[in-house]
């Protein structure tokens, strides 16, 4: 499918210096790595801060070396902050999206009966927690209908919004399992004008498009630093908001970090969202994120977010021309994830072909996206997704491994 991004796709280049971006990427000039949804390639400075904080825990050891970086790790939240337009007290590190996507759901005080109004193209561990809520404390997930071109239908939303009243409201941003990007800030404004609980998880979003909390107007939001934000696995943040602060949520299981012990038998929660984090710190990672936080803001998410779509949707035109080929991708705006399905392949054997091509690429199955793949009728595809350190000339060399191995598919005695 054609989009609006195909417009923006010379002068994007002309924003960004991609051979010293390259420079920066030691991975880069190893393989085509199109899987940035995944994990993107890490930068220079993200990998030395890790590998020097590293060395310090063990030239000093690891409460030592903590307290010599305090300033150090106090960055991250300054840097994650600065990225998304909220306060540094209102960041929490967490150890992945999804991580810090149930830590704020055990927030909700849950009873029988609630609702939780989300979309259909949620993210799939998010699907599952809603079915545990349900299983567990008799909470139920009403999905919102798609418009016909694809993408949440926001009206339909709004009307289910003031039919249920729900606890709670949850979008992902982009899925992971198509090139959807999902129009938040709308949904944004009718919770707003409902007085309703918002949670946005910008697991794919975070480093791909600038994202501002305010305009989206959420309360939870909820990232992973791995994929296109360009850090370590291992890492992620909550924002919470200062109206969910004043409210007094809190972790279900909330530690010694988020609450002090103030009398035998009664504790106080923190006032910033350190309430929601743990007192044990993978150190180094935190380092790693503000650096990875702080290479993104240099870079520009504004230019990032020009060239990082425009590549994908170059791939995405040219992949739609070659026979046998079917890409999947629908909705009004699309982003760097470009998903479609081969004739003549199973999975494995397509994606070990695309890897012995030095081509990076991941896979999705029907089990990711019940009803997005149930309403393509596939069972999987491949997902592509170039970031801005990506070539035009990558792109090209992908399209040809992808044109040439749909043309053997169906003769291969590995299919």
């Amino acid at each position: 499918m054609r989009n609006d991004n195909s417009a923006s796709r010379i002068s994007a280049e002309s924003l960004l210096d991609v051979a010293a971006l390259r420079a920066d990427t030691p991975g880069a000039g190893d393989v085509v790595h199109f899987n940035n949804a995944g994990c993107g390639l890490l930068a220079a400075p993200v990998l030395a801060a890790m590998v020097d904080h590293l060395r310090l825990e063990a030239s000093i050891g690891g409460y030592e070396a903590s307290a010599a970086r305090a300033e150090q790790v106090r960055e991250f939240y300054a840097e994650t902050a600065a990225l998304i337009n909220c306060a540094p007290e209102n960041i929490a590190f967490a150890g992945s999206a999804t991580h810090a996507f149930s830590t704020a759901l055990s927030a909700i005080p849950f009873e029988a009966g609630d609702v939780i109004l989300t979309t259909r193209n949620d993210f799939i561990s998010n699907q599952i927690a809603f079915l545990s809520l349900g299983k567990r404390f008799g909470v139920r997930a009403v999905h919102a209908p798609d418009l016909p071109e694809g993408g949440v239908d926001v009206e339909a939303m709004a009307r289910l919004m003031r039919e249920h009243r729900p606890r709670l409201v949850a979008a992902t941003h982009i899925p992971t399992n198509s090139g959807l990007v999902q129009p938040v800030a709308e949904i944004g404004r009718h919770c707003r004008e409902l007085d309703l609980l918002y949670l946005v998880d910008a697991c794919q979003s975070v480093g791909q498009y600038p994202i501002d909390v305010a305009e989206i107007g959420c309360d939870l939001l909820t990232a992973t630093c791995r994929k296109f934000l360009r850090g370590p696995r291992g890492s992620g943040f909550l924002y919470v908001s200062d109206r969910v602060l004043r409210a007094g949520y809190e972790p279900l299981f909330i530690d010694m970090y988020g609450a002090r012990w103030v009398e035998p038998g009664r504790y106080q929660p923190v006032e910033t969202a350190a309430r929601f984090e743990d007192w044990e710190f993978p150190y180094a990672i935190v380092l790693g994120c503000a650096a990875a936080a702080r290479y993104a803001r240099q870079v520009g998410m504004d230019a990032i977010a020009r060239r990082t779509p425009a590549l994908a949707a170059g791939l995405r035109d040219r992949l739609a021309d070659l026979p046998g080929v079917r890409v999947l991708d629908h909705g009004r705006q699309l982003g760097a994830l470009v998903t479609f399905a081969i004739d003549g392949w199973q999975p494995e054997p397509f994606k070990a072909a695309m890897d012995a091509r030095r081509i990076n690429s991941a896979l999705s199955y029907r089990h990711f996206a019940q009803f997005d793949f149930g309403d393509k009728d596939i069972d999987w595809c491949l997902r592509l997704s170039p970031h801005y350190y990506n070539t035009e000339q990558e792109v090209d060399q992908v399209v040809a491994a992808v044109a040439d191995l749909s043309l053997v598919g169906g003769s291969r005695d590995d299919r």
